[in-house]
């Protein structure tokens, strides 16, 4: 057995993205059991992947749960130990355990965070920066790699793709709900979560523009599509405006709402039920790769180069001059109904034309 310890808390999506390492690692060290450290929150994301043997839940905001933890993880001798967040609580973690080789995040004997020069990729362009911020700003606008390439060349394994395994309970909800609303008897569904939480407001498109897509793509399709109104708690009132906006349309395109408190991993079977999904860089995105779903994402005011779609999408990225400058009031006209609409056909004749090669092969 070789024990692999991952320290990777922070974002959702950023968590589950990070498990396109776990192919590479499997294939470098013969018999690897890996351990990930993960927030309370992230954990369902994570327990049901085949190549996790264990995980530790980690609350960096509770003095108890880092003393626990670190002392479980203290008694193994780690062979790698990867730390990719730049936290206090998971440097201290990192620089506690013994381990043969150490990847990542870590204290320096003068208590000062650092990283290890093979993890310069990654750290070069956040804010733990030996560079300073503006540097690290400069190289996260000019970089063209996506995270799972950058993550894949430094630890020196194949870039593999991250995977959800939905278990058995959300899957059943989902074919639940897509039965009683009869979701797929007027041909595609697109998923619509075109909302963004509240922090970055310019992350998301308009209320309107999402009223404007659908319609372009009901017009285009001949209505002979359904559309799954999707989103989170926070998204509860935009959702609404949503559903009024596409009522009201005079083009009557079919719709479903799908509610904004379903649990996580009920959110993720939905869109496991939709054709493709329109989605702002959020965590439905992220949640979309990892289950192959086709997606169309869009992007202002962060990087589309980050993001890897593994040939199953397409990314409408702002040509805007302050694109990817992480501002939340970052110019987000350019991202159009039009050319959202032309992403979507097109994506939606990929998935009919993969549904034909895999019937004329079975």
């Amino acid at each position: 057995m070789t024990p692999i310890l991952i320290l990777k808390t922070a974002a959702l999506g950023d968590v589950l993205r990070t498990t396109s390492i776990l192919p590479g690692l499997h294939e470098r060290y013969e018999g690897a059991r890996i351990t990930w450290v993960a927030a309370p929150e992230a954990v369902d994301l994570l327990r049901t992947h085949p190549l996790i043997r264990s995980i530790e839940p980690f609350d960096t905001a509770s003095d108890s749960s880092v003393a626990e933890v670190t002392v479980r993880l203290s008694a193994t001798g780690w062979a790698r130990v990867i730390s990719l967040d730049d936290e206090a609580a998971l440097c201290r973690l990192a620089t506690a355990v013994r381990s043969k080789r150490l990847s990542g995040a870590y204290l320096r004997a003068d208590g000062a965070r650092a990283y290890t020069p093979d993890t310069a990729p990654w750290f070069d362009m956040g804010l733990l920066s030996v560079h300073g911020k503006a540097a690290a700003d400069h190289l996260k606008l000019e970089n063209r790699r996506s995270h799972p390439q950058i993550l894949a060349e430094m630890l020196c394994l194949r870039m593999g793709e991250p995977e959800l395994h939905l278990p058995e309970d959300s899957k059943s909800f989902a074919r639940a709900f897509a039965d009683s609303r009869v979701l797929h008897i007027h041909g595609p569904v697109i998923g619509l979560n075109t909302g963004a939480g509240g922090r970055w407001t310019s992350k998301q498109i308009s209320v309107e523009r999402t009223v404007e897509l659908a319609e372009a793509v009901h017009r285009s399709r001949l209505g002979r599509v359904t559309f799954l109104v999707l989103g989170g708690d926070s998204e509860a009132q935009r959702n609404r405006a949503i559903l009024d906006g596409l009522a009201r349309s005079p083009l009557r395109p079919r719709f479903v709402d799908a509610g904004t408190d379903n649990g996580l991993l009920d959110f993720a079977a939905l869109l496991s039920h939709c054709d493709v999904v329109v989605a702002s860089d959020s965590l439905a995105l992220h949640l979309c790769v990892a289950l192959g779903v086709r997606t169309v994402a869009f992007f202002a005011p962060t990087s589309a180069a980050e993001i890897e779609l593994y040939g199953r999408g397409e990314k409408v990225v702002s040509t805007a001059p302050d694109y990817c400058s992480y501002r939340p009031d970052t110019d987000n006209s350019s991202i159009t109904a039009e050319r959202l609409c032309e992403a979507v056909l097109r994506q939606l004749d990929e998935a009919e034309a993969a549904r034909e090669r895999g019937a004329a092969g079975s």
